[in-house]
């Protein structure tokens, strides 16, 4: 900015100046108006669209360090903003560490997006950290992170000591069997986080298994997404002798994982003892009309589950025509 426009904003009627924010974004107004002198500052303080700013939202931007300290301006300021989604915007641990010591002491916050930013394992500690002060934050999104399992270690031992955190997206981290093991270890304490995503890793049966034995004790979680994980029927049969004593889980996306009948007869098995799961989707597997007859014979006993997913194959007509009459009268109990 010349300091001709400089000496313009000295001058410039306050109506007008909020005209103008009108016309900008969010984060213009944060990111790039912020600090360029005093009076546009204490104007910029005063604005009913600063002073009601509750989100922040950029995709597939750059934003750089200059853009970073105005964020972390916000977090320590902004007493109304409750959420930050940065997707994309080529953030890296750097960038995480100025922003999570920034989340240390923000009482606002309650929901942290940043998808498909590489933060790596030194960004899940910076994040792990401020987990352990942080008392107001109640949803974390790190999918496409690049955590792996020693970020997922970080994050599991500060989820012992966080009792705010509600929902935690680990999506598309590279976690594997031994990541799985610390975050069941957290889960064994922790009684407040309900959602947990680990889509698209690579945990595989024995992931599962772990995670099976901590749902047998863990009365928190309600949402559980395993999607694309090859676990196979092996982690179908390790899920469903979980279902049969777990009480507070009423999601569960097994959505591409290699499930076929057998898979399909474990977890049908499971339903009939099961009386929470509302909700099982297991799309794009590899089960065919015989799996579907178990769950058909199965929601006979089961009066819980309301939608099961089943989704790309073509079943016998008769055999959906069935299973849809059976999800339907579940629906009106």
């Amino acid at each position: 900015m010349t300091h001709q426009d400089s000496a313009s904003l000295l001058t410039l009627p306050v109506e007008l100046i909020h005209m103008i924010f009108d016309n900008l974004s969010d984060f213009t107004i944060i990111c790039s108006l912020r600090q360029v002198c005093t009076r546009l500052n204490t104007i910029m303080d005063a604005y009913p669209g600063y002073q009601e700013l509750d989100t922040l939202f950029l995709c597939n931007e750059v934003v750089g360090c200059d853009q970073i300290k105005h964020i972390v301006n916000a977090l320590q300021n902004n007493p109304t903003l409750t959420t930050i989604k940065l997707h994309n915007t080529a953030i890296g641990a750097v960038e995480v560490q100025h922003l999570t010591n920034a989340l240390k002491n923000n009482t606002t916050l309650t929901e942290f997006h940043l998808n498909e930013n590489h933060i790596g394992v030194d960004g899940g500690e910076h994040f792990a950290d401020a987990l352990r002060n942080n008392k107001t934050l109640l949803t974390l999104n790190l999918t496409g992170a690049g955590v792996g399992d020693e970020g997922a270690y970080l994050l599991a031992f500060a989820l012992q000591h966080n009792t705010t955190l509600t929902t935690l997206n680990l999506g598309s981290n590279d976690i594997h069997a031994e990541g799985v093991q610390h975050l069941v270890d957290a889960l064994r304490t922790n009684n407040t986080l309900t959602t947990l995503n680990l889509g698209s890793n690579d945990i595989n049966a024995e992931g599962v298994q772990y995670l099976s034995d901590a749902l047998r004790t863990n009365n928190a979680l309600t949402t559980l997404n395993l999607w694309s994980n090859d676990i196979n029927d092996e982690g179908a049969q390790y899920l469903s002798d979980a279902l049969r004593t777990n009480n507070t889980l009423t999601t569960l996306n097994l959505l591409d994982n290699h499930i076929g009948d057998l898979g399909a007869k474990y977890l049908a098995g499971a339903l009939q003892n099961n009386t929470r799961l509302m909700t099982l989707d297991l799309t794009f597997n590899d089960m065919r009309d015989e799996g579907v007859e178990y769950f058909i014979v199965a929601l006979r006993e089961n009066r819980t589950l309301t939608t099961l997913k089943l989704e790309w194959y073509q079943m016998e007509q008769n055999l959906k025509d069935r299973l849809n009459n059976q999800i339907k009268c579940n629906k009106k109990t």
